[in-house]
């Protein structure tokens, strides 16, 4: 689901693994495997597999910000904007190969102070401005829902955001929520094509996906809200995340991460409450409809 969790366990039991797989097939450890090799092919397979599973959120601000486009063109946005995000997201791979010491590096430091001290790196900052401006895409759409009377077209459509405009944000979000799973992916090898055969395959696994989660929201309009709800928590997520990788510290308190079981259980909470509500507001209507019927009859 979401591209900045962290997996410790999964990561390190993922490593032993394909340090099996390697001594089984192969003289090379994980760092340096061969891509065709049996230790290759089975991180290719786990890198896949976590891209797939991790890019829920992704999918649902892609389907978001689709739809502010006429709905002809939405198919295409879509495509267009996954498919140029694949290409930048292994052009960002490269880049972090070559130059992780320098984002990891301060470049900003406030020093010690009793009100606000950070030292901010080029991680921090891709991670805060991409989940501030998720925050901020939320807040604007639940109030668009609230503001308008007219609730016959998508979300911000009366906007009129241009398909150049809509492709260019789901590319850098895209790039955003991608940035995190390339640093979980160099963790389990440092075979440059196993990572970006991984990112091809988990984007055009995405871009299939897209127009089925957009066509889901659709057809189901009540969880357009549930889904801004979820772009909002993930939006906090990442802005404590990126508080906590830039040392963030208000007040003499450091900004900790949202830890990831507490998302998670946020999220249950959320889906659970609107399937709840949903269920019992069908049974409200129907109890409704029966007493207007008999009362319409007792008066015929």
């Amino acid at each position: 689901m979401l591209e900045l969790i962290d997996l410790p366990g999964l990561v390190e039991g993922t490593g032993l693994l394909a340090e099996l797989a390697s001594d089984a097939g192969s003289e090379s450890p994980v760092a340096t495997q061969e891509f065709w090799s049996i230790s290759g092919i089975f991180t290719l397979g786990m890198l896949i597999l976590l891209q797939a599973v991790l890019g829920f959120d992704n999918l649902l601000y892609i389907s978001i910000e689709s739809k502010r486009v006429p709905a002809e063109k939405q198919s295409m946005v879509r495509r267009w904007g996954i498919g140029l995000a694949i290409a930048f997201r292994i052009a960002l791979l490269f880049v972090v190969v070559n130059l992780i010491e320098r984002l990891q590096t301060p470049f900003f430091e406030t020093g010690d102070s009793d009100l606000i001290a950070m030292s901010v790196n080029g991680h921090s900052l891709i991670v805060l401005g991409g989940g501030a401006f998720i925050l901020w895409t939320a807040v604007k759409e639940i109030y668009h829902m609230l503001a308008s009377d007219d609730l016959s077209g998508s979300p911000g459509k009366s906007a009129g955001t241009s398909v150049k405009k809509a492709v260019t944000l789901i590319v850098i979000m895209n790039l955003v929520f991608s940035f995190d799973s390339i640093l979980s992916a160099m963790a389990l090898t440092s075979n440059f094509w196993i990572m970006a055969v991984a990112i091809i395959i988990s984007g055009l696994l995405m871009m299939w996906a897209a127009d089925f989660v957009a066509e889901f929201l659709r057809k189901n309009r009540m969880y357009e809200v549930l889904g801004l709800f979820v772009l909002f928590i993930v939006g906090v997520m990442l802005v404590s995340e990126g508080g906590h990788l830039a040392e963030l510290q208000l007040g003499g308190h450091h900004v900790t991460p949202m830890a990831k079981s507490t998302f998670y259980f946020v999220l249950a909470v959320l889906i659970l409450v609107d399937v709840v509500q949903s269920q019992y507001q069908k049974k409200l209507l129907a109890q409704r409809e029966r007493l207007q019927a008999d009362s319409a009859s007792a008066d015929s």
